[in-house]
């Protein structure tokens, strides 16, 4: 183990939590009424009966129902990655980006279809055209104007999100187009305090949606900036030093004031701004690989584009701008017994780090490590120094990947998954899988652990999805 290299320790007992599936209950129910809520209002302001007042009436109506359910998915996908530290802890970052994607995308097909009902409907009433009533309700319908270009910009952000789209874009130009999403639900509201019927109809709607829109502002405004501004000003992080761990991997050690009041755990992340120049204002997303109580915070960074590679660079004394941290890939997930860790690549960070917190005892903790050469191995140093230690076993799969889908090396690909896993750790049934890697790595191997007789309950992973 190198001089610069703090051995890891067990957490302090007060770092135990309690589970948050409560929580993320609460959360789930409050997401279900809230639709109730907006379908019944709707239904009391006349909705259901308007069906029956002829086909213009009629398709008005569905198109006032659909413009209240997107507005209503709108609002709790901005919510949804608000950062509330109460919703991260039920629900996992990568739990989070799925339904934030989920209920994006269906919020704006149905918008599609609200101004698509909306536009027919008031066409039949007074027997228009359907593009010239469009182009009424644009130009001379009071914040119409202003939904329209909202309505542009919500269509950047979900072309943009696409898969397809996503392969072709940086992380950090994605992230920036991203944050005009808040600017779109923003130029929306006006059209609908002056022009939505459903808005406006009753105390009881008015009370609604306001009470809505000032939760999701008020989370924006607190979690994404006040909370992270508060943090970066109380602990005033800064680069201790910087180590090369191998090629590619650079290890950041940072210092700063009441560390031991800052509420990490092991496994978690943050988001990353170094201000070191041009291009500090773009946030990466880095776990921490070392526990965090030992009064430094070390984070290590594959080289894998821009804002990676600057990394290597950073000079002692650099500010760091936080936001976090985040995730679910904790010890409080940690039931006692065998732990089995399964890392690929630089996926070992937030797992060494919970092999330095997590009160396992001696030789009830194995670490299975996909890479593809021994030079892409990091950190020998302090796993060997777990291992004897704190009796850790690792086990090494090494080269290429295999051509099928499949956790382990094109060496291995032969054998099965569940079976291979289970001659790397023998308890692996009985124990507890923390699993972090590449998406389609960390599919196989959580595969590999329910075949191997895991309950996926106590099957752990979390990736940074975008």
């Amino acid at each position: 183990m190198t001089a610069t290299t703090a051995p890891p320790r067990p957490a302090p007992p007060h770092r135990q939590a309690v589970s948050a599936a409560p929580a993320a209950d609460v959360g789930a129910g409050a997401a279900f009424v809230s639709l109730l809520v907006v379908v019944a209002l709707w239904v009391a302001n006349g909705g259901v009966g308007q069906l029956g007042d002829g086909a213009g009436a009629a398709t008005s109506a569905l198109g006032r129902l659909t413009g209240l359910v997107a507005a209503d998915l709108l609002l709790l996908q901005v919510l949804l990655m608000a950062r509330v530290p109460l919703i991260e802890r039920a629900f996992g970052q990568d739990r989070l980006a799925r339904w934030h994607r989920w209920t994006g995308f269906s919020s704006f097909h149905l918008m599609v279809a609200h101004i698509v009902l909306i536009t027919v409907g008031y066409a039949l009433d007074e027997r228009v055209d359907v593009v010239r009533e469009l182009w009424v309700l644009t130009v001379d319908y009071p914040g119409m104007l202003l939904a329209a270009a909202g309505t542009v910009l919500l269509l950047m952000v979900v072309v943009t999100s696409m898969r397809a789209a996503r392969r072709r874009l940086r992380y950090e130009s994605w992230h920036l187009l991203h944050l005009y999403a808040y600017l779109g639900v923003g130029l929306a509201l006006p059209h609908q305090i002056w022009t939505g019927a459903d808005f406006i109809a009753s105390a009881w709607s008015r009370a609604y949606w306001w009470t809505l829109y000032a939760a999701a502002a008020g989370a924006v405004l607190a979690y994404r900036v006040g909370l992270p501004a508060w943090r970066t000003w109380r602990h005033r992080l800064v680069v201790d030093r910087v180590v090369a761990e191998g090629p590619g991997l650079t290890s950041v050690y940072l210092s700063g004031r009441h560390l031991p009041e800052l509420p990490v755990r092991a496994g978690q992340f943050f988001q990353w701004r170094f201000l070191d120049g041009p291009g500090w204002s773009r946030a990466h997303p880095y776990s921490l690989s070392a526990t965090p109580h030992t009064g430094v915070l070390r984070i290590t960074v594959k080289d894998l584009g821009d804002g990676s590679a600057r990394v290597a660079g950073l000079r002692p004394g650099t500010r760091a701008v936080i936001e976090g941290p985040y995730g679910r890939l904790t010890g409080e997930s940690y039931t006692g017994g065998p732990v089995v860790m399964l890392a690929c690549g630089i996926g070992v960070t937030p797992l060494l780090a919970l092999l330095g917190e997590l009160p396992y005892g001696p030789g009830q903790a194995t670490l299975v490590y996909r890479a593809r050469t021994e030079a892409e191995v990091a950190f020998r140093g302090e796993l060997e120094w777990l291992a004897r230690r704190r009796g850790v076993r690792v086990v090494y799969l090494l080269g290429p990947r295999a051509t099928r889908p499949s956790w382990l090396p094109a060496s291995a690909a032969g054998l099965s998954d569940a079976e291979t896993l289970r001659r790397c750790a023998p308890d692996v049934a009985a124990a507890d899988v923390y699993i972090c890697g590449p998406d389609a790595w960390t599919a196989a191997a959580r595969a590999a652990a329910v075949a191997a007789g895991v309950a996926p309950r106590r099957v752990h992973t979390e990736q940074f999805a975008w």
